[in-house]
């Protein structure tokens, strides 16, 4: 079976689920219901790449190819679009976007490419290098798309001493908001000094949600000895001194060394 085949007998499955004598549950789903399951499946696939757990990588790529089956059958049973449309949008926006390769532009960069990316999608209509980035993304990745949008207009510092001193300075007004007890001027200051760290991770080429994600995954871990330790030991954590505690973290932190 070929892979145009195999797409296509999901395509079927999909239509069989949602025919009248098909799954009650794929039935009743609509593309707003559905918005969850999608925002899931995305975020396994994640997962599998942080722990580079590849062999389950199929899976949940399945899975995610799934939600879009599933919305595009929805949309052509609503006479919206069909998978159909789908696959040509992504086609010809893929052969526009890359004229070095399907055209006769010259682009010998990564960097150069990205730059190009955006004055194209300008052609195309966009209002503003900003736009394209989904407002739900989680803050952090937000942050760091947008300020690599801007980027690619020259919106940036030439060096990274650049962004040292701007998170120094955000560092001394988050201060200065602190003294102040303005708890807006707080919040306010708090999300300034973030992102300038973003802009940080960026100069750094570091994606600041998979360093935060693994940031999270090491506390779980370390905390996780520390309750294990006092467990065994019957004790409550609320028993022990933070001296105690912090004594355990930092044995779980030389271990994972």
């Amino acid at each position: 079976m070929t892979t145009g085949q195999r797409f296509e007998k999901l395509v079927q499955i999909m239509a069989e689920l949602r025919s009248e004598n098909g799954c009650p549950w794929d039935k009743e789903q609509t593309h707003l219901s559905l918005r969850q399951y999608l925002i899931e499946e995305a975020y396994e696939v994640l997962e599998c790449l942080d722990e580079e757990n590849i062999s389950e990588l199929p899976k949940e790529l399945g899975d995610l190819l799934l939600q879009i089956v599933f919305h595009a059958q929805i949309a052509r049973e609503n006479d919206e679009f069909s998978i159909d449309d789908v696959l040509n949008e992504i086609s010809q926006k893929l052969i526009r976007r890359h004229p070095h390769v399907y055209g006769d532009v010259e682009i010998n960069s990564a960097a150069e490419q990205s730059v190009h990316w955006e004055q194209l999608k300008k052609h195309e209509g966009k209002r503003s290098v900003l736009d394209g980035v989904p407002k739900n993304l989680p803050g952090l990745q937000r942050a760091s798309r947008l300020q690599q949008k801007a980027a690619t207009v020259g919106f940036d510092w030439p060096d990274i001493s650049g962004v040292w001193d701007k998170i120094h300075e955000e560092l001394q007004e988050l201060q200065h908001a602190i003294e102040s007890k303005d708890k807006n001027c707080i919040e306010d200051e708090y999300g300034d000094l973030l992102f300038a760290l973003v802009n940080l991770g960026r100069f750094l080429e570091i994606n600041p949600e998979d360093a935060l994600r693994r940031t999270i995954e090491k506390f779980i871990s370390r905390f996780g000895q520390i309750e294990k330790h006092f467990s065994e030991k019957g004790q409550e954590l609320h028993e022990t001194s933070l001296e105690e505690m912090e004594s355990i973290w930092q044995k779980a932190k030389e271990d994972e060394s």
